[in-house]
């Protein structure tokens, strides 16, 4: 069940962060509320994740692939380029959430 609530947990994220891009700011109503609903979601679910696996791994699972699709949505919806270094670093990002999920024991604790 915890990685259900992870997921929950990254796609209430990017769903919040993709909608504070469209709330210019809190002056768009609509998605104003779906930023703040996204992440009352989003850290609710991660509550419960941690009740599973310890924090800095859930965060670090949570962060990277928040920051990937986040990444992802920014490139296709607004247009947004990455340079050399942002890819380079978006996949060390990535290659760490993968480490973490084949190698730490620390995922159960």
């Amino acid at each position: 069940m915890k990685w259900i609530y992870l997921v929950v947990a990254i796609i209430s994220e990017v769903i919040a962060t993709s909608a504070l891009k469209e709330s210019n700011g809190f002056s768009k109503l609509l998605p104003s509320i779906i930023t703040v609903i996204g992440y009352c979601f989003a850290f609710y679910f991660l509550s419960l994740v941690l009740r599973e696996i310890s924090v800095g791994v859930a965060y670090a699972v949570w962060a990277g692939f928040g920051i990937i699709l986040i990444t992802t949505i920014a490139y296709y919806r607004y247009g947004q380029k990455l340079d050399i270094y942002s890819i380079f670093g978006i996949a060390l990002i990535t290659l760490g959430v993968i480490i973490i999920n084949a190698f730490s024991k620390t995922l159960n604790q």
